[in-house]
């Protein structure tokens, strides 16, 4: 459930569980080959890993706690924190954001596996659909030029061979 931010109180950091120091995300190439489906199996396989689809963007989460976090949740290094830490904003804080809304979310390497027999399936059909549509396209040229032939004058078409028997 996604918590609201107006019922606790004035000072949003101060119901803070640190949720953003708990892991790291980090973008992955869109996987597009058995291969690249396999490696994320792979990364699945181990503790503390989901995958994660957001935007259209993959990507790979690592649930590890900051080694700055302090007990009461702030920041051990506050005033030297890095960057990412400085540039966060309150409107993206994981304490208020409920249900992420991810497109995917995989935990599990079997997911991973279902997933990608599905991607490669929808890819075959989309596949066999361009070829039938291709194929459909050169009949229907192919069928128009034999109407563009059947509209020529017989002599047009005799002279022609003639030409050819007499050179």
């Amino acid at each position: 459930m996604a918590r609201k931010e107006e019922n606790m109180g004035c000072v949003l950091c101060e119901h803070c569980t640190a949720e953003c120091c708990r892991y790291v995300a980090l973008p992955l190439e869109t996987p597009t080959s058995k291969r690249d489906f396999d490696d994320i199996r792979w990364y699945l396989m181990h503790e503390n890993i989901t995958v994660f689809v957001e935007d259209r963007a993959w990507y790979v989460q690592f649930r590890t706690r900051c080694r700055n976090l302090q007990s009461d949740f702030r920041c051990g290094v506050y005033e030297t924190r890095p960057a990412i830490c400085r540039e966060y904003k309150a409107e993206n804080c994981d304490y208020v954001g409920g249900d992420y809304g991810y497109k995917q979310l995989f935990t599990e390497p079997d997911q991973i596996g279902k997933f990608a027999e599905e991607y490669f399936a929808k890819k075959r059909a989309a596949a066999r659909t361009r070829k039938a549509a291709g194929a459909g396209r050169k009949l229907a040229r192919s069928g128009s030029r034999k109407k563009l032939m059947r509209g020529k004058s017989v002599k047009k078409l005799a002279r022609g061979s003639v030409k050819r028997k007499a050179g």
